[in-house]
């Protein structure tokens, strides 16, 4: 038997504490927030250290140059972007409105506008499809962000150069995962050297991290993104494929040795007709490895911009990245969001006891404890790093059955979306039957027969949900 889903428990508490905190404003301001976040889209952070390439992965998210937002005075800020009809931005905790406006590079922002009022939050919105089931939210470096990420984003996207070191450590510190973080190797064009097959040689890295223990600790999986080749890709205008189909039409043994460095590549004697200008455009917009990439993939058949622009994203790993998301996060936003609600009751609990906080706080903890989605993505998290492992097809079936290719009942169960309730109901029976003998079985460390009663529930939950 399923019980409440946790966005209603959620729901639930916070009434009972918006009761027990009726004569405190602040604690029943914060409770009334959360509560009207159930409505919102899901807010997802990328947060990382000092030039991980946070806001060019915003901008390869969004399809727009739209960040970074600069602040007078070097000032630390939050950009938030969501979707809406019209260009707009408003600087908190003023509520000051300021002018927008679009240039050929995406968003202008009168960052003037704001002086002298203190500004720690911009919320811009930006009329795009990608920005409707998710706020992303462009965060300043790691840890100054950390305590305000925490408290703001129901999701988080960490970007790293390689995994390794001090970059896990705010993960390990914060608790942020693994039900709500995603590992990014955002600069995966740097990976070996910037060879030609680099995003390939990432994506293996991507793969490899993601066994590793540690790794697989803090978060639900690791993703290999090319940030500047999947922005170039989302943005890549008539000019820049007319410069790069002139590069690619000069000779290799005229060309290559100048695209081994950004120096070479900019330097007076050059053996194409593409000015210096353009030269360095197209370094800003793609980076040296960007450049030899699309080169080569002129030269082999991606002869226009349109598809020039589709296989620069295909290859970047945005595509990946995007899916991931879908499937950690916005399939599982409910949830999420009521986590951030739960999380923002304790904080109030914690700060404000009084008589009955106890018990709420009791409450808290078992809802959260007893979360399926949870359970479901801390299991996914611990098979894919093999810190719990079953044999042959079935640790393939048991991360399909807990969510890991969607949370929709054909995902789960591997068919086509057309599938009857009948084939459902009798896909779903056999597996609950084969889980529930795997929960049961003797042979089985007891990790592995816990997480088998993950899977049960999963399949009952299926069951419920058809019958």
């Amino acid at each position: 038997m399923r019980g409440a889903p946790l966005a209603d428990t959620a729901t639930a508490l916070l009434h009972e504490a918006l009761e027990l905190y009726h004569d405190n404003p602040p604690a029943t301001e914060q409770l009334h927030h959360h509560l009207s976040r159930f409505g919102e889209p899901l807010r997802v952070a990328v947060a990382g250290p000092w030039q991980a390439g946070k806001s060019t992965l915003v901008n390869a998210l969004v399809g727009e140059e739209v960040a970074p937002i600069d602040a007078p005075g070097g000032h630390q800020v939050f950009a938030w972007y969501q979707d809406g009809p019209q260009p707009h931005a408003v600087a908190y905790p003023a509520g000051q409105e300021l002018p927008v406006g679009r240039s050929s590079n995406g968003l202008i922002v009168d960052i003037g506008q704001w002086r002298p009022a203190p500004v720690n939050d911009l919320v811009v919105t930006w009329p795009t499809r990608t920005l409707r089931h998710a706020t992303v939210i462009d965060t300043p470096a790691v840890p100054a962000a950390g305590d305000k990420v925490l408290r703001d984003a129901d999701a988080v996207l960490y970007l790293t150069r390689d995994a390794r070191g001090t970059d896990l450590r705010w993960l390990e510190e914060t608790g942020t995962g693994p039900v709500n973080a995603l590992l990014v190797l955002s600069r995966a064009d740097e990976t070996g050297g910037g060879r030609i097959d680099a995003l390939l040689a990432a994506r293996q890295l991507a793969r490899r991290q993601q066994r590793e223990p540690r790794v697989s600790a803090v978060c639900l999986g690791v993703v290999a993104v090319g940030g500047l080749v999947a922005l170039a890709g989302r943005v890549l205008t008539e000019p820049d494929f007319t410069a790069l189909a002139t590069l690619a039409r000069t000779p290799r043994a005229e060309l290559d040795n100048h695209l081994l460095s950004t120096d070479r590549f900019t330097g007076t004697e050059f053996p194409a007709p593409v000015d210096v200008a353009t030269r360095r455009a197209l370094l800003d917009r793609l980076g040296i490895f960007g450049v030899r990439l699309a080169t080569t993939l002129i030269r082999t058949g991606s002869d226009t911009r349109a598809k020039l622009a589709a296989e620069l994203v295909r290859r970047s790993g945005l595509a990946e990245l995007r899916e991931a998301v879908n499937r950690c996060f916005v399939d599982r936003r409910d949830a999420l969001k009521a986590r951030s609600a739960l999380a923002a009751l304790e904080s109030v609990l914690r700060a404000e006891p009084r008589p009955g906080a106890e018990k709420l706080r009791a409450a808290l903890e078992h809802a959260l404890a007893n979360a399926h989605d949870f359970r479901e993505l801390r299991l996914l998290a611990a098979l894919r790093g093999q810190r719990v492992a079953f044999d042959g097809d079935l640790a393939t079936e048991a991360r399909r059955l807990i969510g890991e290719n969607g949370t929709g009942l054909p995902a789960r169960l591997g068919v086509d979306h057309r599938a009857t309730a009948a084939h459902l109901w009798q896909l779903s029976t056999v597996a609950l039957h084969r889980w529930q003998e795997q929960a049961e079985d003797p042979a089985l460390t007891l990790d592995q027969r816990r997480a088998a009663q993950v899977v049960v529930r999963s399949c009952e939950g299926i069951l419920h949900t058809l019958s």
